[in-house]
């Protein structure tokens, strides 16, 4: 199989791929981008099998690593299309592009398709507003072994390519769902999972919290915390000790202080 070429900034194919920046779009062609040698070798090993991929030899400078990833997309029967520099940089949408932007279908993100094991670790979003937030929350639920990341009435969508980058990919390899808060914890109670909310609203510090057995950990937008449906149906609460002048932590260290301590606790 080859390349096929394309030389021209105007091309149309170049047009649709920038229309998938929009998440309307996204959702009605059920695709969404990964862009990145890391986010796209990451996805590749998470089972991915994208639809097409861009790259542009220019840009990746003749690397080993570069042509051995172009050729195991194409070994799966995905068409690669070479992509002159100018081309490649129109539709890129990170800064300091490195080459590669595949195009692969949404992620699955339904709750009921959601299989979780004997003794999950979970953790719970709701609302977060910012794509980078999310990604680096599932960085860290990857680092940390969590069995999946629910999304309560998501302000973003898991396919965003900000989520993506941010990810590094590893939102193909979390198992990861989407949900109104109310069905989310409908869903956690059913299968005999503990909520614990985080909020500074309590005296039970996170490090004296049992973090063992089944249980989520939900953390709440970046304004406005966790809603009170979701603060009065938890199990428990827990807070973060500050003693700084700031009386909270972005909510992607929030999740990582919380998750670490929940892994310690479950790993001794």
């Amino acid at each position: 199989m080859t390349d096929l070429l394309i030389t021209s900034a105007s091309n149309p194919r170049l047009k649709q791929l920038i229309s998938l920046r929009r998440r309307r779009i996204r959702d009605a062609e059920r695709l969404t981008l990964v862009e990145g040698y890391d986010e796209l070798r990451l996805a590749l090993d998470a089972g991915l099998r994208p639809h097409t991929l861009f790259h542009c030899p220019e840009l990746t400078d003749g690397s080993a690593a570069a042509a051995e990833l172009v050729e195991a997309v194409r070994s799966r029967g995905v068409e690669t299309v070479r992509l002159s520099r100018p081309a490649f940089e129109k539709v890129a949408y990170r800064e300091g592009a490195d080459g590669f932007l595949a195009v692969a279908p949404a992620v699955e993100d339904r709750l009921d398709a959601l299989q979780l094991p004997a003794n999950p670790l979970v953790l719970l979003t709701e609302a977060v507003e910012k794509p980078g937030n999310l990604g680096a929350m599932l960085r860290t639920a990857d680092a940390v072994g969590v069995d999946a990341v629910i999304a309560a009435d998501p302000v973003t969508d898991w396919g965003n390519p900000n989520v993506v980058r941010g990810s590094k990919g590893t939102v193909f390899s979390v198992p990861v769902a989407s949900a109104s808060t109310t069905e989310a914890l409908d869903r956690l109670r059913a299968l005999g999972v503990r909520v614990v909310a985080t909020t500074p609203d309590t005296d039970t510090l996170h490090t004296s919290y049992d973090w063992t057995g089944p249980v989520a950990i939900a953390v709440g937008t970046e304004k406005y915390g966790l809603t009170d449906e979701l603060l009065a149906r938890a199990d428990a609460r827990v807070r973060i000790p500050m003693v700084g002048r700031a009386n909270s932590l972005n909510v992607a260290t929030s999740a990582a202080v919380v998750l670490y301590e929940a892994m310690r606790q479950r790993t001794r």
